[in-house]
Order: C-alpha cells, then sequence, then structure tokens
C-alpha cells in the first residue's frame, strides 16, 4: 500500500497551526499581571511520562524520576550557569600536592527530612553502595562515579572487605583519594548522597525494592516525597528543616498527562509548569507565547534524541556488562550499512516538518553547550539517498527479487526491525517517517508496536536480543564533557552494545593524567573520538530539540539552568 507523504501532511499541519496561533492571539487581551509574591501556595508540574519509580539517586534511570529526586536529594557540590562547580552540601574543598585525593568540608547543621544529622559517613556510604559486589547486578548503572576511586576493583569483585576509596575524617570532613590523578574529580564527587542510616541494613540486591527507594524516600532537598498516586501524581512537600531555609511554597505538585492535553492545562491554569524532559511542543510555541500569563524559556537541549544500532546483543539474563559475552548483530554488523542509514534519514526535514525548526542536527553524543562539542571533523552525514543506496550496493545488500527491498549479501530477507516508546509525541511521529526514509532506500522495516515508557526501558535493558533500531532521548551529564557513562563499552546505557577499542582508548586517554589536565590535550582526544563514533556509528543523533519551558507567571523567582529547570526551588513562590 503506498505510503502517505508525510511532508505534505507536515505542512498542512503547520498552516492550520498558524491559524490556531492567530486565533488565540485575538482572544488574550484581558490577561493581567500577576500580584506581589505570598509565602505558601502550591504549584504543579506536568510530566508527559510516569516515572518508573526509583526515587534512589544511585537506582534511577530516567529523567521523570529525575524530577523528583531534583527536589528530594542534593550532592556535595551543584553548579552554575556557566557549568562551573559551586558548592552545595560542601562548602569548600582542596586537592592534594598531586592531584590524587580532594577534600571536602561540610556544611554542618545539615538534617535529613526525617530530623537525622547528615555526615561524612553518609557520604562514604552512598560512594560505598555504588562500588559494591552486586551493585550493577541489581540494575545499578552509575559506577562511572567510583570506578576512579583507590581500590574500586578489588573491592566492587569482592577480593576486599575494605572500601578505600572515600574516607570520613571527622563527621563534616570527607576525603575522596583516588588511584591515580583524577581530572575528574569534583564530577565523579557531586554526586547525590542517599542516608546510611535509612539503608545499611537494607543488601544492595533489595535496595531498588525497598520502601525507601518506591516510597518512603528521605534526602536532605528542599521538598520531601509524601504522596504517590502510581503513574498519575506525585505530591511534594516542604522541608520547614531545610538547611538553607524553609522553602517558601508549601508544596510542589507534579502531574502525568498526556502530552495532548498540557497546552490546555497550562492555559487554564491548572498546571504552572511544564519543564524537563520535554516541555511544550513547539507545534505549541506560538499559542503559548499569546497568553500573556504564561512565560517561555528557550534554550539548547542538555541532551539529543538518538536512533540506536544494536551492533551486538547481550546475552539473555546476563548483567555483567561483559563485552567478551556479546554476541554479533549480523544485520547491523557492515559499518557500511550502519552509514546508509544515517545518510538515508533527511533529519533536517524532521525538524523542520516535526519541531517547527526549533531543533538543531547534532552529529557527536557530547552537548553542543561543552567546550569539547566538534561540529566539523565528524561526518555530518547530510541527507543524501543516493549516497545511501550506493554504500548498501558496495555491503551486498541489492534488491535480488524485485520486490523494492534489498536482501543480504546471501540473498536471505533483511529486515530491520524499529522500536520506540510511547510517551513523547515527537518520537512516536518520527518513527514512521524513519521508516518511510529507510523504506525510500530498499531497507524494509518492521516497525513495532510501541511500548509505555517502563517497560520499554526494561526490554532494551535485559530483552533485547532480538532487537535492530531503536529510539530514545538522553538527558545528558552537566557536569563533564565525558561520554563514558552513555557510550564506553561497559556503560550499562550502551545500549547499542558498542565495543570499539580504538574509541575505548580515546576515551582513557582522555582522563589519563598529566596530559588530561589541559583542557585543550582533553578537546583533541575527544574530538577524535566524536570522529571515530561518526565512522563507526552504533547511532545516529537524530537531533538537539530546544528546550522550550513554559510557567505560569504567578510563579516566582524561577533561574533555570542550562540544563534543569528545578533549579533552587526553595526560593519559588506564588503571587496568591
Amino acid at each position: 500500500m503506498k505510503k502517505k507523504n508525510w511532508l505534505l501532511v507536515l505542512c498542512l499541519t503547520l498552516v492550520l497551526g498558524s491559524i490556531l496561533a492567530a486565533c488565540s492571539n485575538s482572544s488574550d487581551d484581558t490577561n493581567s499581571e500577576p500580584g506581589e509574591a505570598v509565602d505558601g501556595g502550591t504549584v504543579t508540574g506536568a510530566m508527559d511520562t510516569a516515572p518508573a519509580g526509583l526515587f534512589n539517586p544511585i537506582f534511577y534511570a530516567d529523567a521523570y524520576e529525575n524530577n523528583i529526586l531534583s527536589l528530594t536529594h542534593e550532592g556535595l557540590l551543584g553548579q552554575d550557569e556557566n557549568l562551573d562547580f559551586i558548592p552545595k552540601l560542601a562548602k569548600d574543598w582542596e586537592f592534594n600536592e598531586d592531584q590524587t585525593e580532594v577534600t571536602f568540608h561540610l556544611e554542618e547543621n545539615v538534617k535529613w527530612q526525617d530530623g537525622e544529622p547528615f555526615t561524612a559517613n553518609d557520604v562514604v556510604f552512598t560512594y560505598k553502595s555504588i562500588a559494591s559486589p552486586g551493585y550493577v547486578e541489581a540494575g545499578g548503572i552509575r559506577t562511572q562515579y567510583v570506578e576512579r576511586l583507590l581500590g574500586y576493583e578489588d573491592f566492587s569483585t569482592g577480593k576486599t572487605d575494605e572500601f578505600e576509596g572515600v574516607v570520613a575524617v571527622d563527621d563534616n570532613t570527607v576525603t575522596f583519594k583516588y588511584a591515580n590523578p583524577n581530572v575528574l574529580a569534583l564530577s565523579d564527587s557531586s554526586f547525590p548522597i542517599i542516608p546510611e542510616h535509612i539503608f545499611k541494613d537494607i543488601a544492595i540486591a533489595d535496595m531498588p525494592k525497598a520502601a525507601a527507594t518506591t516510597k518512603d524516600v528521605i534526602g536532605t532537598g528542599p521538598f520531601k516525597l509524601t504522596n504517590v498516586v502510581e503513574g498519575e501524581q506525585y505530591v511534594l512537600e516542604k522541608n520547614e528543616d531545610y538547611w538553607q531555609g524553609a522553602p517558601k511554597l508549601d508544596s510542589i505538585v507534579w502531574k502525568v498527562v498526556d502530552q495532548s492535553v498540557i497546552l490546555g492545562m497550562l492555559e487554564s491554569g491548572e498546571v504552572d509548569f511544564v519543564a524537563d524532559p520535554t516541555g511544550i511542543q513547539a507545534a505549541d510555541y506560538e499559542s503559548v507565547a499569546a497568553n500573556d500569563n504564561v512565560e517561555i524559556i528557550e534554550q539548547p537541549d542538555f541532551g539529543y534524541q538518538v536512533m540506536g544500532m544494536m551492533v551486538n546483543h547481550r546475552e539473555q539474563g546476563d548483567t555483567s556488562l561483559d563485552p567478551s559475552k556479546w554476541t554479533e548483530n549480523k544485520k547491523l554488523s557492515n559499518q557500511k550499512v550502519r552509514q546508509a542509514i544515517a545518510y538515508a534519514v533527511d533529519r533536517e526535514a524532521i525538524i523542520n516538518g516535526l519541531l517547527y525548526g526549533k531543533g538543531v542536527v547534532q552529529n557527536s553524543p557530547i552537548a553542543t553547550q561543552f567546550w569539547a562539542y566538534d561540529d566539523t571533523k565528524p561526518n555530518q552525514y547530510k541527507f543524501d539517498a543516493e549516497k545511501a543506496k550506493s554504500l548498501l550496493d558496495e555491503a551486498g545488500y541489492k534488491d535480488t527479487n524485485g520486490d523494492g527491498f534489498r536482501e543480504d549479501p546471501d540473498g536471505n530477507e533483511w529486515v530491520l526491525n524499529l522500536n520506540y516508546p510511547l510517551g513523547n509525541q515527537i518520537r512516536e511521529k518520527s518513527a514512521p517517517i524513519i521508516q518511510e526514509y529507510l523504506e525510500a532506500v530498499g531497507i524494509k522495516i518492521d516497525l513495532r508496536q510501541p511500548k509505555q515508557a517502563a517497560a520499554y526501558f526494561e526490554d532494551l535493558e535485559k530483552n533485547a536480543q532480538d532487537w535492530d533500531l531503536y529510539l530514545l532521548g538522553w538527558s545528558l551529564d552537566s557536569t563533564d564533557p565525558d561520554p563514558s557513562g552513555l557510550w564506553s563499552s561497559k556503560a550499562a546505557y550502551n545500549y547499542s552494545r558498542w565495543n570499539n577499542p580504538e574509541a575505548e582508548q580515546l576515551l582513557a586517554d582522555a582522563f589519563t593524567p598529566p596530559d588530561a589536565f589541559e583542557q585543550d590535550y582533553r578537546k583533541e582526544k575527544y574530538s577524535e573520538w566524536q570522529v571515530k563514533f561518526s565512522e563507526d556509528l552504533p547511532a545516529l543523533i537524530l537531533y538537539a530539540q530546544n528546550s522550550l519551558w513554559a510557567y505560569n507567571k504567578r510563579l516566582q523567582g524561577v533561574d533555570v539552568l542550562p540544563y534543569s529547570f528545578l533549579n533552587n526551588t526553595h526560593l519559588w513562590s506564588v503571587t496568591e
């Protein structure tokens, strides 16, 4: 059956959107400015996808869970608008001479939300938990924060019970010790802290399902999770004893609502803000901008949407992240095939059609805001269907039976499946468009039924042995441009199961002293790594969508960061 011309459909959508926006402009003349800010009150934020339910920093997996954790938990360090590190739970710090140790002096009189004192022992416990044997097997994915700590290998493999990497000097002083001078020391020590007194008697394997992770959540942050209606609503009430002063608001409520109704709820005042990770839709920009009671923040997203390619598959039930146990996905093992897929997709058209131009093509997994991003040397993969066809021909993938689709070099039917989750409407709409582009160059695509996000990511992590292509979005770590947490061979998030020794070596070089203490050296190594990524291509970075965050003007004190709307929320207030 002949497919619809989606570009024509998008053009019609743009025209209709303009008409609707014009109608909206004519009806907003009566909106008024907000009054004086007052103490108390509640604000409501909207998320289009439910958090998976792991409200524990060492185990959470998605950006929706992080929306909760950003209000409940804190690390020793924060970041400012320039991405420089600033004091948080630690008020100051100093390095030793050879950069193998950093000692933090903690804020005094900080309390956990149940009234217990926060101490250096909590910091030790957090990092010890991440380094513990069984952490990865339990679903933990944050090992990049502990891998460089002194004695990590022996402790994580059970060869010793002694944890040397983080040491409590006294209640308010803690020292991080590294096996080698560590250029990432501040990044590594910025992870949110969990309470020892809550988790000390819970085995690491049981932590993900413990009540302290799923509902009875305790942090040091300005708001405490007090009520969960799973998949619908998450209520956070102010922490009266917050160490930076009691929040001005009484509570912040997260509602999970379909993306299609968020705009109406924002305009009616049922929702006060829409931010991370998807914000408002580009198609709704003009309509939202016409509302005098709503403020829009537009800035480059600190992340990207990706079409991953399963270069290898992990064995069923294997949680070791050991590349030696992976099996090659022969359907995508040829580098030319992966490059052809990249040339076949017109990313600019997707940005213009689905994002209304509010996004950019990105060719590297490093955020464009970082000094390490290289937008020139890596292959840019400009849309070129003929180039895609030529590469497929060279790789031996040709249509031998005249049905319009290519067979593999052995003459067998060649079908790639494309998987994607529900929740993000732009991503949902892009899936059939990508299918159309790939089939236009002769690649037959099995567009699978989408799944709810939680089930999708569980399958991606554990049951993706027959997957080929997958769609998802990444919100990136703002602390350092190092992409190891997503793309090194042993990274839990490396869902493509990419294992390229040359790329691995470049990542290692980029933080190997003494050269790595020079930013120019690291920039060179990351540039070489980005070129290697673009050549081997375990994924096609589709685009970086502009962040379009919106909030009702009755919400005061909003002070966003390049990577988050949720900054200094204890200073938020409302005018009524």
